[in-house]
């Protein structure tokens, strides 16, 4: 438990970016998990119009800091080679 007041309130702070983080973690799991169904049930170009409004969301996380851009970039690289096979490009 924090005893000095700077460190009670480096603990306020700490949760309070603890719970913005985690909403914003979900957010991204949310639009890489609606490509991946998507891509599972078959249809290309509800897929290509899924990864077109996830890239933002994974690029913001990058910006945020929440993933590696290393990370992102290999999110990416795997759903849109995916669409492509699907696709059959």
């Amino acid at each position: 438990m924090a005893n000095s007041p700077q460190a009670k309130k480096r603990a306020r702070q700490a949760e309070a970016r603890r719970q913005i983080n985690s909403t914003h973690r979900s957010k991204y799991r949310t639009f890489i998990k609606r490509v991946e169904s998507h891509i599972t049930e078959g249809d290309a170009v509800a897929a290509d119009e899924s990864y077109r409004a996830a890239v933002p969301v994974i690029d913001s996380m990058v910006n945020r800091g929440l993933i590696h851009k290393n990370k992102a970039a290999r999110h990416k690289s795997k759903l849109n080679s995916k669409i492509k096979t699907l696709a059959g490009v």
